[in-house]
């Protein structure tokens, strides 16, 4: 067959949709599989190879599944709010509507192009009215029941893109979206209390099947420590510190505490203070870090001692200095913390540096070099002394704690509350009031969705407050309960709302009276099979997470979990080996690749590269590879004939088809590919293979290289597709060789190899092996002493 790939896949690509072939059916009798990959941000690039990558391991796994009979759901939209958009708008002077609608148009196109087995009717974009109707109503929900909450606090502030961050979007201290460095700055942010369900995001990771980084990732983001909350008197005061440890065993050895720079306790007894000065000028200074640069461990450890002010340590009554320092933040914990110099590392620092005792209370170091931060007998720890393990020290100090009323056993989270708010114009705006007589009153459900109004000014203020602040028509209101003057919130929603529940609204999409109709969530949840990127995993993943068990508890939704299954695809690397980048001018077009080898090349190649979940360099001489094996495919069509099997290549049939099928269900995709292309050899190698055969390989291929097959089935008279013809399956009795190749040593030295029936008994291999015309040479004047053979492994003959 003469593949002529530009003729043939826009001809299929024609046919699968005209046909509707990958269109899910309205059918709850039949076995359901939902595959869901993560949607793109349509940017003003287009698409690249990542993005082929990413979406090709579940594209392979949904035909698989349509070729077993299930019901697939396999959607793609396309999350397009978000601060690159608003951004370019401002830029050029062109509309984000009108930027975002364009960028949609042209990665539909190149998606289109490549073959992907998406359902296009189930499309969404998280811009469009019909959408965010339903993100307003969600948040609407979660005000209602308390999940919603507005506070004053130092937050992580981009000034180049003049929007406040979540922990998330500025790990590094560097924003999320434009690199430039975070710096803190005292705001009224709105917040969601995901740490309300901490304990459920933790205790759901038992329900689902996830990669193991993936869960230790979560795991790691939550946070959560059990410990000990204690109270450390103020000395001459009424009034005490409260502190979290997980060492509450070490508190004999506390000699000093630490306090953050904004703690109001300085406010509280600034009269008492007597270096007032220097405690004000050392919390300017920390204003202008970055939470990153004041967390980081390597670091010059500075601050500052309060005078007029001690602590009394509950475990001994002795009076500790307390110092302010940057590395304590007041968002963390409780803002305060005892300092063990002898047994933590950064404490030792900090008391090196300003001259605290430093005293030692679990043996086993030698604290004049450094902190001992092992486990031991402890020592100067009073009713302590003598113990030997630190679970046992752990628990006689929290029961001394409690008995004392200074402290009790607790629980803390790394995970904080989810900074939901963004002053910039791109967004779904929040829908809240804010009236004087009435507080923050939420928009009626009637009302929305709130509109986002239709301006020419993006441009945030300077100030950091929303472009939509500047709209008196949008901000001036009337209050929904009082009915009295009111102003509508201006700040809007951060990019990750839309994305927090997108896999609900595949399931259907126009619905304009509910998220989603409950029959048809009830058929389709949970996802199935959820493939992404490792990045979203403590940003995306925890949201949704969170989103959705708030939906289960007010019976939204009918699982508590939204993903069975989460699995993840490695980066496709520069043919240099480092990361795709405009800078480093190593960015590969797929419709390059399209346009010069055909998608199904594409296809095949962004699979077999490497193991899935591993980075890998793109590599021209591998593609050109690729496109042999199709080349090859293609001119299979020229030795088929006759039907049945080849007994020749039986065997290899059916142990290609075994393998490649339980190889795509663990997303060993390469070696699916390599066995494929090992079949080709042996077929080829042969001569010949039967049209019953081709059908078979094409039905095998298809997942892959799904144009080339859908040809080489009509080419025999096939009518219906090829991508929804049956799976084929194998015959385990023949994935056995018939025969097997046995190494022969003479004298325990391998000399050559013979077939050997695969159930040959010890006497007929080595009669077989004796009896090849190679054996002559080396008994030719030579007697035999001894005949070994370990069946279906080898054969040795000793002779002298």
């Amino acid at each position: 067959m003469k593949y002529d790939f530009k003729a043939i896949e826009a001809k299929w690509q024609d046919r699968w949709e005209k046909e509707n072939a990958f269109v899910a059916k309205d059918d709850t009798s039949l076995e359901k599989f939902y595959g869901l990959v993560e949607f793109p941000y349509p940017s003003g690039a287009g698409m690249h190879v990542g993005h082929i990558k990413a979406y090709s391991g579940l594209e392979v796994i949904s035909r698989k599944r349509r070729m077993q009979g299930y019901n697939v759901l396999f959607p793609l939209g396309f999350d397009a709010y978000g601060l690159p958009t608003e951004n370019y708008a401002i830029k050029t002077g062109i509309h984000p509507r009108k930027v975002t609608d364009d960028n949609i148009e042209k990665f539909t196109s190149q998606l289109k192009r490549v073959g992907f087995s998406f359902d296009w009717t189930k499309t969404i974009d998280t811009t469009e009215e019909g959408y965010y109707k339903w993100t307003q109503w969600i948040f609407r929900k979660m005000f209602d029941h308390g999940l919603v909450f507005r506070d004053n606090a130092l937050v992580n502030y981009c000034p180049s893109c003049k929007v406040v961050l979540s922990n998330e979007d500025s790990q590094g201290g560097k924003c999320d979206i434009c690199h430039s460095d975070i710096v803190q700055k005292a705001k009224s942010v709105w917040y969601l209390r995901i740490t309300e369900y901490a304990d459920k995001l933790l205790a759901g990771l038992d329900e689902v099947d996830y990669l193991p980084n993936i869960r230790f990732q979560q795991e790691n983001w939550i946070g959560k420590s059990t410990g000990a909350f204690a109270n450390f008197k103020l000395a001459g005061l009424d009034d005490h510190l409260r502190i979290y440890t997980t060492r509450c065993d070490t508190m004999f050895g506390v000699t000093f505490m630490v306090i953050a720079p904004e703690h109001p306790i300085i406010e509280k007894y600034r009269d008492r203070i007597t270096n007032i000065d220097a405690l004000d000028d050392y919390k300017e200074e920390c204003s202008k870090k970055t939470e990153f640069e004041r967390t980081q461990l390597v670091k010059d450890k500075t601050g500052v001692r309060i005078e007029g002010l001690k602590a009394v340590n509950p475990a001994n009554g002795k009076e500790i200095p307390i110092y302010i320092s940057d590395y304590v933040m007041l968002g963390y914990g409780t803002g305060a913390i005892m300092a063990v110099p002898a047994h933590d590392e950064r404490d030792y620092e900090f008391a090196k540096k300003f001259g605290i005792d430093i005293i030692e209370v679990i043996k086993g170091g030698d604290i004049s070099k450094e902190a001992y931060t092992g486990d031991g007998e402890m020592i100067n720890s009073g009713f302590l002394n003598g113990i030997k393990t630190k679970a046992e020290a752990i628990n006689t100090m929290l029961e001394y704690l409690a008995k004392e009323g200074v402290g009790e056993k607790g629980v803390q989270y790394k995970m904080k509350d989810w900074a939901f708010n963004r002053q910039r114009y791109w967004g779904e705006p929040i829908p809240i009031v804010h009236c004087e007589s009435c507080g923050t009153v939420g928009v009626p459900y009637e009302e929305l969705p709130l509109r986002l109004p239709n301006v020419e000014n993006f441009e945030p203020g300077e100030g950091g407050e929303s472009p939509l602040a500047k709209i008196d028509s949008y901000v001036n209101c009337k209050c929904p309960k009082c009915g009295k003057d009111a102003k509508r919130e201006t700040d809007t929603m951060p990019q990750w709302a839309g994305s927090s529940w997108y896999y609900l609204r595949y399931i259907d999409p126009k619905n304009d009276t509910c998220l989603a109709d409950a029959d048809k969530l009830k058929y389709w949840l949970p996802v199935d099979w959820y493939n992404g990127g490792m990045e979203h995993v403590t940003r995306h993943l925890i949201y949704s997470r969170f989103w959705h068990k708030f939906l289960y508890d007010i019976g939204v939704v009918p699982t508590s979990e939204p993903y069975a299954k989460r699995t993840a695809q490695g980066l496709i690397l520069g043919p240099d080996g480092v990361k795709m980048s405009k800078s480093r001018g190593n960015v590969v077009d797929p419709n390059n690749v399209v346009d010069q080898v055909g998608a199904d090349v594409l296809r095949v190649y962004v699979l077999f590269m490497g193991d899935y979940a591993s980075a890998a360099p793109w590599s021209e001489s591998s593609v050109m590879g690729c496109k042999r094996f199709i080349d090859r495919v293609a001119g299979l069509t020229e030795i088929a004939k006759g039907s049945g099997v080849t007994a020749e290549l039986e065997t290899a049939f059916n142990k290609t088809l075994k393998k490649v099928s339980l190889d795509i269900e663990d997303m060993k995709f390469n070696t699916a590919i390599a066995a494929m292309m090992s079949l080709i050899n042996d077929i080829y190698a042969h001569g010949s293979l039967t049209v019953d055969e081709l059908k078979v390989f094409a039905r095998m291929l298809s997942p892959f290289a799904p144009h080339i097959c859908e040809e080489i089935w009509e080419s025999f008279g096939e009518k219906t597709l090829c991508s929804l013809a049956k799976w084929p399956e194998w015959d385990e009795s023949k994935t056995v060789d018939a025969t097997i190749e046995l190494p022969v040593q003479i004298n325990g030295k391998m000399r050559f190899t013979v077939a050997v029936p695969a159930d040959a008994d010890k006497d007929a291999a080595i009669a077989i092996a004796k009896a090849d015309e190679r054996m002559a040479q080396y008994l030719d004047g030579k007697t035999v002493v001894k005949e070994i053979c370990v069946p279906g492994k080898i054969i040795n003959i000793v002779v002298k």
